[in-house]
């Protein structure tokens, strides 16, 4: 064990030899908040950043806000997304938007290269962005469509003591089953509130949200997210996405999501566990091949290899010139509680 209570989980080679390692934590968690499997300190306490929109998304299905807006899965997908900016993201984004007689520019997520050119293909010269194509605006869309509903102010709809972050913050609470005063807030990329929570809770937070298990509020809406983004993971990521490749390994089954500096979350129905991942340094280059290995160790996935992670198990390090030169590789050996 290593640094903060981490544990190497993977490294990169060169020539045949070690050159660079990754540390990080991992929790394997029940529905009833058992820890079953760890790596390194499985109550470290990292920010969730993306992983948690479904928990985000919660204020306005309680209320009713998609039945109001007419919010099919599609729309509730998008909702959770961190999308990659294809047009088939920004469409119903723009019709969330539309329903809720927003436009574009009351959206205060901001505006970066879609995610789509985040693997070294470049935009095409003279195309040009807004905050639509922001991995986050189907969230940002359903926070303003909230507002709408209860006739809440729109510009400051991302303020920590905003009436809307006040209920996604309670509702982020009830999911990892812990008080609200627990949380450790920050701000997120888009600029919304984020928060810090075990890696531990926040897997248990996703195996409730694999069995579709509410609370006496929220009724089955965790089943109807589970639905919404396994119905449509192509909405919550985009071609040729982590997330994706995950959800199309085992579909209707696992519910996957990433976020930034480098964390995975997955649902696993049939199992009815949640698992948390976190790489230390943020790396995201080691946290697909990381992920994989839980789910081997666990006898979730016996042969990658046949599946459409394949290619995220143990990719290959090239140099400018397409010469390999090395593997990315898992290390991780799971402790069993």
């Amino acid at each position: 064990m290593i640094g903060q209570g981490f544990d190497i989980l993977a490294e990169s080679t060169r020539g045949g030899h070690v050159e660079s390692v990754h540390a990080g934590a991992v929790a394997v968690v029940d529905t009833a908040g058992r820890l079953l499997y760890s790596a390194g300190d499985p109550d470290f306490p990292a920010f969730t950043r993306s992983t948690i929109k479904p928990f985000q998304a919660l204020p306005l299905l309680r209320a009713g806000g998609h039945e109001k807006f007419r919010f099919g899965s599609r729309e509730i997908a998008l909702l959770c997304a961190s999308h990659s900016g294809e047009d088939m993201h920004t469409s119903v984004v723009q019709r969330m938007l539309h329903e809720a007689g927003c436009d574009e520019h009351h959206l205060r997520c901001g505006c970066h290269v879609p995610l789509r050119y985040g693997t070294g293909e470049a935009p095409p010269a003279g195309m040009s962005f807004n905050q639509l194509h922001n991995n986050c605006s189907g969230k940002h869309a359903g926070f303003l469509a909230y507002c709408v509903q209860h006739g809440l102010p729109l510009d400051s709809y991302l303020d920590p003591s905003h009436p809307l972050q006040q209920a996604v913050r309670r509702s982020v609470a009830s999911a990892a089953r812990l008080p609200e005063t627990a949380l450790i807030t920050g701000t997120d990329g888009c600029s919304a509130p984020n928060f810090a929570l075990p890696l531990s809770r926040l897997a248990h937070a996703y195996a409730r949200l694999s069995q579709g298990e509410g609370d006496t509020e929220a009724g089955d809406l965790y089943g109807l997210l589970f639905a919404a983004m396994t119905g449509h993971p192509e909405l919550v990521s985009g071609s040729g996405r982590g997330d994706l490749a995950f959800m199309r390994t085992a579909p209707g089954d696992w519910v996957a999501k990433g976020g930034a500096e480098a964390v995975q979350v997955l649902g696993i129905r049939s199992a009815g566990i949640g698992i948390a991942v976190k790489i230390a340094d943020g790396g995201a280059r080691a946290l697909y091949p990381a992920t994989i290995a839980v789910l081997r160790d666990i006898g979730l996935l016996p042969d990658p290899s046949a599946t459409p992670l394949r290619e995220w198990e143990q990719p290959a390090l090239k140099n400018l010139r397409g010469l390999q030169t090395g593997v990315l590789r898992a290390t991780l050996r799971l402790r069993r509680h």
